[in-house]
């Protein structure tokens, strides 16, 4: 089984991007593992003991379960609106959970491996850590938040994790991947190889946790209760059959914030316990805003449900596995987020799958063409493609995978404009080979659907469905037999024509440029000694502003079919594919310096956002760009082989 967990969240926060990234990352992976066929278990939860959720508590007068039952709550929502969809919800008040930690308590307290002494060291409460006075920040602060510690004095009983030192370290050594990325695993190397200490594991100045066995004035430190959750939700200490088989954890994929705890601990815990420790640990980096680290003081926390509102679920999942390389730090911007929805979704996945659904139902009946005499020219390409996803998402390089199917989606693409099934669709003789393309096509659409799917779920059942094909299975080249009908087709990704805030409410359609003459300056005040004004620099003669030229739309065309117009000795009807789910008409003056014959097949720049005109008759949607050298000759803007037709050139 692959059991993988994320972290359990603390209730005296809210849910923020950092917590929506590590669970749409497990959330995607499990995805992964079961569009496989792999049986998977996705654990998340909440960790609701400890000081600072009593102290919350009791600064609004309720009770520290109330408080944590609204915490969950929002937790839960968000989960639910980001299809990230746990096998297991799991919440450190809850019954089992105090069973399973109480009982490993006693275990490690029989053999010696927990014991009874004096407490006192420095303590941050907001991470909830202890440091020695050689370990505070130069301001004698937390090293981690750099906030005043607290001295702490008290009874305690510790974990021996000293005992641990050489077999945690000796394991970190003979498994060189149980710790991902490599420079967290170096970090935690340094770490152990100082020296490590017995640790408290227990506290009596407060209340809310689950008490320790046989000495009730003592509660459980909040990271031995906590860590203990990914035990108890694998059905430990009772059901030793499931436990058996779910155990151990696959993958936990945490906050680099929270490294130590996960890469030390509970490693040493889990030793002392004499169960197998987890197959590998992955710690990602952060999001930051303009490269500061997010702050609630600062208030550029960025809150998913906003994110959500504006702009869907799956196009905010796919921006945070496509923008970060998982492991590093990433920074967090609207404007980048919108861009990968334009480009990416809208102008690459989404014109595709309306041009090649258009196609079928233009040139096929709307049904997948048999099989039987199928081209299956891009069988072995579309193979590679699932090779190469297959192995980065199993490495949790999720940014890869999704830039390998998004060459894939450009090669489907440039299939279309090299084999013109709209040319095939004109000579009868030509059936057998636009039954293939098409074929084609929609088999590399389908295992397009199906690799995008853990990433995008609701996207790709809404995409595997228009295709007529709404299994999740394991993509591979082979689709449905002939006739198969093709759902209804709709837009996937609309564009978003908006400029995007960073904060602060739902965005609004930018304001339409104005032509209007702008209020005059205010004349300059005369110098104190006298003499007349400075003069003004006039303004340069033909000049404008970077948004008007914004408003221009320019994007790569293929031009298909061109032909004379009646009446005319100097435009041409030119046929031009915009990457749209049907081509353009363009009328252009070029008819003396090209003929039909020359312009077919050509890459041209198309003024894509041009209102249509009615020239000879024909009604003209858009421009071509061409260049005139005085004497009359024309010479058309033509872009290189690469980018897709409908590409934005900028």
């Amino acid at each position: 089984m692959r059991y993988i967990t994320t972290p359990i969240y603390y209730v005296n926060d809210v849910p923020h991007i950092g917590h929506a990234y590590t669970s749409v990352a497990a959330d995607t992976l499990a995805r992964f593992y079961r569009l496989l066929g792999e049986e998977t278990f996705l654990l998340t939860g909440t960790d609701e003991h400890g000081q600072k959720v009593e102290a919350s508590a009791r600064a609004e007068g309720i009770a520290p379960i109330d408080l944590a039952d609204r915490v969950v709550k929002r937790f839960q929502r968000v989960w639910e609106r980001l299809e990230v969809a746990p096998d297991d919800f799991i919440r450190t008040t809850q019954p089992r959970h105090a069973i399973a930690v109480q009982h490993l308590f006693r275990a490690l307290l029989a053999k010696g491996d927990i014991y009874l002494g004096q407490y006192e060291d420095w303590y941050c409460t907001p991470c909830e850590s202890y440091w020695t006075e050689l370990q505070l920040d130069t301001a004698g602060h937390c090293p981690d938040c750099h906030r005043e510690v607290s001295k702490l004095a008290e009874e305690s009983y510790f974990f021996r994790m000293s005992r641990y030192q050489e077999a945690l370290l000796a394991h970190l050594h003979s498994h060189p991947h149980c710790i991902e990325p490599e420079i967290r695993r170096n970090e935690i190397l340094r770490f152990v190889e100082g020296g490590l200490r017995d640790l408290s594991i227990s506290r009596t100045t407060f209340a809310w946790g689950i008490p320790v066995p046989d000495n009730p004035k003592h509660v459980v430190y909040v990271w031995f209760d906590a860590l203990i959750n990914y035990l108890t939700a694998a059905g430990y200490p009772d059901d030793a059959e499931r436990f058996a088989r779910q155990w151990p954890p696959t993958v936990q994929i945490i906050g680099k914030d929270i490294l130590r705890f996960h890469a030390v601990y509970w490693p040493c815990f889990l030793l002392a316990a004499g169960l197998p420790l987890p197959e590998q640990l992955f710690s990602h980096g952060w999001w930051t805003i303009a490269g500061a680290k997010m702050s609630k003081s600062v208030g550029n926390v960025v809150d998913p449900n906003q994110i959500i509102d504006r702009y869907g679920a799956d196009p905010f999942r796919y921006f945070l596995l496509r923008e970060a390389t998982f492991g590093l730090d990433a920074d967090f911007s609207e404007h980048a987020l919108v861009r990968r929805i334009n480009a990416d979704l809208a102008n690459d996945l989404g014109n595709l799958a309306s041009r090649v659904l258009t196609m079928v139902q233009r040139y096929g009946g709307g049904r997948w063409p048999a099989a039987e005499g199928a081209a299956v020219a891009l069988a072995g390409e579309v193979a590679a493609t699932l090779e190469q996803w297959r192995d980065a998402m199993a490495h949790l390089a999720f940014h890869e995978a999704l830039k390998a199917v998004w060459h894939l989606i450009g090669r489907l693409n440039q299939y279309v404009v090299e084999n013109e099934p709209w040319a095939l669709a004109k000579v009868a003789a030509d059936r057998p080979r636009l039954d293939g393309v098409l074929r084609d096509l929609l088999e590399g659409l389908r295992c397009v659907a199906l690799m995008v799917s853990p990433v995008m779920p609701g996207k790709g059942r809404a995409l595997l469905a228009q295709l007529g094909t709404p299994e999740l299975v394991a993509p591979a080249w082979g689709g449905p037999p002939a006739n198969t009908p093709l759902g209804e087709t709709t837009p996937l990704f609309p564009r978003i024509e908006i400029e995007p805030p960073v904060t602060g409410p739902p965005p609004t359609p930018a304001k339409p440029h104005s032509t209007a003459r702008p209020p005059a300056k205010a004349k300059p005040a005369a110098a104190a000694q006298g003499g007349p004004p400075p003069a003004e620099p006039p303004a340069a003669p033909g000049l404008i502003p970077l948004d008007d030229f914004a408003r221009v739309e320019l994007r790569i065309g293929v031009v298909q079919e061109a032909a004379a117009i009646a009446g005319s000795d100097k435009l041409l009807a030119l046929t031009v594919d915009l990457g749209e789910p049907a081509p353009r008409t363009i009328v252009a003056g070029i008819a003396q310096s090209y003929t039909a014959a020359d312009l077919v097949g050509r890459r041209v720049v198309v003024v894509a956002n041009l209102k249509p005109a009615k020239l000879r008759g024909v009604r003209s949607e858009g421009m071509v760009l061409a260049a005139g050298d005085g004497s009359g000759h024309l010479t058309l803007i033509t872009a290189p082989a690469g980018p897709p037709a409908g590409s934005r050139v900028r």
